[in-house]
């Protein structure tokens, strides 16, 4: 929620000829987007979709191009803020710039920031530019993917995706609306049917996304895997985050895809322990996680022999 004393600024990232222009030509004419006071549209990349002024008019919208990433700096933000006056501020972001570091004026406030990525050309962008693509997810709430053909990529192109943020919203649209994900027990490496589901060591990734994703199917299910141990001294003595180490964008992008974990054997474990765990899954809010989110309650848990390659694989 912005705050009453600033501007908000919705953003929409995503490469040339994602739909950019097309999502936001569609918001700006929505009926709930609609206000009295004047929006400033900044327009950074120009694809074979274009705005049409007049209509831009009826909505109170002025448009600035800035084709130059060297342009765009809190400078020329903050003149164009003072030449226009704008009470709210759109900007169509060049997917071939660096969005980390996004500076803007002090009474500007990001109020939503959406990727949107063309299902027809995103394995190319995804294995060659998956770095510039991450920061993008990163930075966002929501990827809108459109131009979906085949469904049976879906499951797969949605791991990808929220392996980069967790905690996004993947929506996926063909010519006629959004698509529905069929999401079976059949898709999973693992038998969810099991009276005790063996996760194996190449299964991790797919199980710790999944979990977060759809946790209903996995709730008071009992799972037996191979974690490494990473203690937290914010967590009780008898818990630890138990996890694996995930690449998720580069070599230099390592994280650690832990779930905190309830064990009586805590107090002997330090960093680094490999373990082997059987335990229930509970979905409990927990400020570890600023919400609610999967536990595991451990049944037994015993030290072993380090993995091989502890590394999650995640992306083909």
């Amino acid at each position: 929620m912005v705050r009453d004393d600033k501007k908000p600024v919705y953003i929409i990232y995503g490469f040339l000829e994602s739909g950019k222009t097309q999502f936001m030509n569609y918001t700006i004419s929505q009926d709930y987007f609609q206000m009295e006071e004047p929006s400033l549209l900044i327009v950074c990349e120009e694809g074979v979709e274009e705005y049409d002024e007049v209509e831009l008019k009826k909505y109170n919208t002025k448009m600035v191009v800035i084709e130059e990433k060297e342009d765009f700096t809190l400078e020329k933000l903050a003149s164009l803020d003072e030449e226009y006056k704008p009470s709210r501020i759109l900007i169509e972001y060049n997917g071939m710039w660096d969005c980390k570091n996004l500076q803007f004026p002090k009474d500007w406030e990001i109020a939503q920031q959406i990727t949107m990525a063309d299902f027809t050309t995103f394995e190319n962008y995804f294995n060659n530019m998956r770095s510039m693509f991450a920061d993008m997810v990163r930075n966002s709430e929501m990827v809108i993917m459109n131009r979906c053909k085949d469904v049976d990529k879906l499951n797969g192109y949605k791991r990808s995706i929220t392996a980069l943020n967790t905690n996004i919203d993947v929506v996926f649209e063909d010519g006629d609306g959004e698509v529905d994900i069929p999401l079976t027990d059949e898709d999973l490496p693992y038998d969810l049917k099991a009276d005790l589901v063996e996760i194996g060591l190449d299964d991790y990734g797919i199980f710790y996304l999944d979990l977060w994703q759809t946790i209903s199917r996995y709730e008071n299910k009992r799972f037996h895997l191979k974690t490494m141990v990473m203690k937290e001294p914010s967590l009780p003595k008898n818990f630890f985050v138990a996890g694996r180490p995930a690449m998720t964008c580069c070599a230099d992008d390592i994280v650690f895809m832990g779930l905190v974990c309830q064990s009586r054997e805590s107090k002997n474990l330090v960093d680094k322990d490999t373990v082997d765990i059987i335990a229930t899954v509970k979905n409990e809010y927990r400020n570890d996680y600023g919400g609610y989110g999967p536990v595991l309650y451990a049944e037994s848990l015993e030290k072993t022999i380090p993995m091989k390659d502890p590394l999650v694989k995640i992306f083909g």
